[in-house]
């Protein structure tokens, strides 16, 4: 067996997978880098990202597979589904040997209905974090967003929030991955937060603008009233918006 172990990014990952090739790695497992175990009979091999080997292995695959094989691979890797780089290799591995036939659709291969079940999963946590994620508005002006999703989606949910609020600055932080995104009107980039500054955010009100405190009464008590108990259907309602996200809605909050 050879462990190759890897830096925790696609890059890295499609780095991996090209030196499988490259140096034809007899029973290969691809790891990542905080992830790595001893193993007695294992020849164990660092990689060291490389942009231009691994743009090749999406060329490779763009070509074949287009642009929905792309996002398929993409969607799949953001689950974190244990076992996903290995997985992902085993799908190019079958796409390499099948260069006249695009894989994609190809169910009777079992990785290739995994991976399409992966993204179903992934999809839907990602339309569901564009529904459901509320701002809060800071004292400094910062329209602030605390999620924890079950697959690493902010990525994915960035284009929905920078088209939808323009003209405002806000962060949305996965305290789960311990990063966000910060959009400053311009332009987004990747941050991360002290780990005090985390606790604050967790369990402190007092981060919050005044104005923001009495809207989310004001809202409260608006859904409350205007809820008809007698049509209350909790079954139904979970259907629809689970409870592990009704944390981020502000009508259920208790104040």
């Amino acid at each position: 067996m050879t462990q190759l172990f890897y830096d925790n990014t696609l890059e890295g990952l499609f780095t991996a997978i090209f030196e499988i090739f490259e140096f034809k790695y007899a029973d290969p497992e691809i790891v990542r880098m905080d992830f790595v175990q001893n193993a007695f009979f294992a020849e164990r091999v660092e990689i060291i990202t490389n942009l231009e080997k691994s743009n090749r292995v999406f060329t490779k695959l763009e070509k074949q597979l287009g642009k929905d094989g792309i996002r398929q691979l993409l969607y799949a890797y953001l689950s974190e589904f244990e076992g996903i780089e290995n997985l992902i290799f085993r799908v190019v591995r079958y796409a390499v040997q099948n260069p006249n036939h695009n894989i994609v659709k190809d169910f009777s291969n079992p990785d290739v209905l995994q991976v399409s079940k992966l993204v179903k999963s992934v999809g839907r946590e990602k339309h569901r974090m564009e529904a459901f994620i509320r701002f809060e508005l800071l004292k400094d002006g910062l329209y602030f967003a605390k999620i924890d999703p079950d697959f690493n989606v902010l990525t994915l949910i960035v284009r929905h929030f920078k088209n939808r609020y323009q003209d405002q600055r806000w962060m949305i932080y996965d305290f789960k991955r311990g990063y966000g995104v910060y959009y400053n009107l311009e332009g987004t980039e990747m941050v991360t937060l002290d780990e005090d500054v985390l606790q604050k955010f967790q369990n402190d009100n007092s981060l919050l603008h005044d104005a923001e405190i009495k809207y989310q009464k004001l809202w409260a008590e608006y859904f409350d009233h205007t809820n008809i108990k007698e049509r209350k259907n909790i079954k139904l309602h979970i259907q629809h918006v689970p409870k592990r996200y009704w944390k981020y809605l502000t009508e259920k909050k208790i104040f």
